[in-house]
C-alpha cells in the first residue's frame, strides 16, 4: 500500500472501521467480508433497515437509521457504535421538536444524512409536506432534535449538506423528484444564509447513459480534499426487470461546487452479491454515509442494500481519486 498523500482536509479518525482489500480484488472499492453489518430485524419492530447515516461522535460513532417498521411505515432512529460496525439501534423513533406545526411532525421520514457544521449536527432526510421534500433538524446530543424549515418545495429527495459553509453560506446538494418512484433525476446545488431560505440553485450533474442513465443523486456528505470536493453518488439504469442502483464518484470545484472537475464513467460498486440483489427492492446499492481518516486516507462507505439491510465498503482516497481522474467523462 502506498503512503497517504495527505489528501483529506479534515480530522484524523484512528478508529475508522477498516478491512484491507482482499488479495484477489482488483476493484478500487471493496465490500466488507462480513456484510451486511446491520440486518433487517435489528430492532423488534423493523421490517428492514437501510439507507442510513453515520458520523464520528464522542470517541465512537453515532448513526441515524432508516427503519421501516412492520406496518411498512418508515421512521428515523438513532444508533450508537464503538467501532462503526457493531451497532445498537434505539427501538424508539426520533421525536422532532418543531415550532411550526404546519410542517411537523411528518408521517414518515427516510434516507437520512448527518453533517457536522460549526459544532452542531444537522440531520437531513426525505420529509413529507404534500409530497416528499427535504427536512432539516439540528442537535448537539442526538437526544433532542429541533426541526427547522423544510429546504425546498415538494418534490425533492436526497438532501445532502456540505460540512462547512462555502463563500459564507450553507450549501446543499439535492435531487428534485416527483411524487412517485421518479423516472428522472439530476443533481443540483443550493445555498442558504440561515438554513431557512434556500436559493441560487445551480445544476451540478445530469444523467447520461449506462448505469447512470435514468437518474442520479448525491450520497454521503461530500469529503473535502486537496483535489476538490469528493462527491459519492448513486446512479440508476432501467433494466427489463426495473431500476438498478449503483455507486459512482465525482470531484467538484472547491469554491464553486456546481462545477464538475472529474466524474467516473464506470461505476464503483454495483449490486452483484445476494444481499444487494435480493430484498424488498432488488438490485440496489445506495450510498448514504462515509467516514474519512485524514492520517491514512482510508474511507469507509455505508450503503443500503436491496432496500433491506446496511452494507459497508472500503477504499483509499488517493486510489479512488486517481481512478476517478483516469476514468472520467464529464
Amino acid at each position: 500500500m502506498s503512503e497517504a498523500r495527505n489528501t483529506i482536509i479534515g480530522p484524523d479518525l484512528p478508529n475508522i472501521p477498516w478491512e484491507d482489500r482482499p488479495k484477489d480484488c482488483r476493484n478500487v472499492v471493496w465490500r466488507y467480508s462480513k456484510n451486511p453489518i446491520i440486518p433487517r430485524d435489528a430492532i423488534p419492530t423493523s421490517n428492514s433497515i437501510f439507507n442510513s447515516a453515520a458520523i464520528p461522535y464522542e470517541g465512537g460513532f453515532m448513526g441515524v437509521f432508516r427503519c421501516d417498521d412492520n406496518t411498512r411505515l418508515c421512521h428515523l432512529h438513532t444508533g450508537t457504535s464503538a467501532n462503526g460496525i457493531d451497532w445498537e439501534i434505539n427501538p424508539d423513533p426520533i421525536s422532532f421538536d418543531c415550532a411550526e406545526k404546519e410542517i411537523g411532525p411528518s408521517p414518515y421520514g427516510y434516507d437520512p444524512r448527518v453533517c457536522r457544521i460549526d459544532g452542531q449536527y444537522y440531520v437531513t432526510w426525505c420529509n413529507d409536506y404534500f409530497g416528499p421534500t427535504i427536512g432539516v433538524a439540528r442537535t448537539q446530543d442526538f437526544k433532542s432534535f429541533e426541526q427547522l424549515e423544510n429546504t425546498f418545495l415538494p418534490y425533492n429527495r436526497n438532501g445532502v449538506l456540505f460540512p462547512r459553509k462555502i463563500n459564507g453560506e450553507f450549501a446543499m446538494l439535492s435531487r428534485p423528484s416527483d411524487r412517485g418512484h421518479t423516472p428522472f433525476g439530476d443533481i443540483f446545488y443550493s445555498v442558504s444564509p440561515d438554513m431557512c431560505y434556500w436559493g441560487k440553485h445551480r445544476m451540478v450533474m445530469r444523467t447520461r447513459g449506462g448505469w447512470q442513465g435514468i437518474k442520479i443523486g448525491p450520497g454521503p456528505i461530500p469529503i473535502e480534499t486537496t483535489e476538490g470536493w469528493l462527491m459519492i453518488y448513486h446512479g440508476v439504469l432501467m433494466s427489463c426487470n426495473g431500476f438498478v442502483y449503483s455507486m459512482g464518484a465525482a470531484l467538484l470545484d472547491i469554491d464553486q461546487p456546481w462545477k464538475v472537475l472529474y466524474r467516473t464513467n464506470p461505476y464503483l460498486l454495483s449490486p452483484q452479491v445476494d444481499y444487494e440483489c435480493v430484498g424488498d427492492t432488488p438490485n440496489v446499492v445506495f450510498p448514504c454515509a462515509a467516514l474519512a481518516d485524514a492520517a491514512t486516507g482510508r474511507l469507509a462507505i455505508y450503503y443500503g442494500a436491496a432496500d433491506t439491510v446496511v452494507g459497508l465498503a472500503f477504499t483509499q482516497i488517493d486510489e479512488l481519486i486517481d481512478f476517478v481522474k483516469a476514468n472520467s467523462e464529464v
